[in-house]
């Protein structure tokens, strides 16, 4: 498991991104609701893809934001290299 950074987080997706995890959230209870219904199981594989697609977008929102301030905060202070490399493992581990 990766070590998480020195710094605070103080994003302003946050709230998007806790909205957006909430909405998953309740999609896959669903999803859990249409199996234990035995609904058919197409319509379930189209609601798991709609459930990554989502996950995804929610995804991009976190890196464009590490971008925009983690990494950029980093390098004003100098400690570019370091968070690069900790950027390029998150983003290694991620695209696993």
């Amino acid at each position: 498991m990766q070590e998480a950074h020195a710094h605070a987080h103080n994003h302003p997706n946050k709230k998007k991104v806790v909205n957006r995890l909430a909405r998953i959230e309740g999609h896959v209870r669903s999803i859990k609701t249409m199996v234990d219904n035995d609904r058919d199981c197409s319509e379930v594989l189209i609601q798991i893809a709609a459930v990554r697609k989502a996950l995804d977008n929610t995804a991009k929102v976190i890196l464009k934001d590490h971008l925009e301030h983690c990494l950029l905060h980093a390098i004003e202070k100098g400690e570019g290299s370091k968070s690069l490399e900790d950027f390029e493992a998150a983003i290694d581990q991620y695209l696993r």
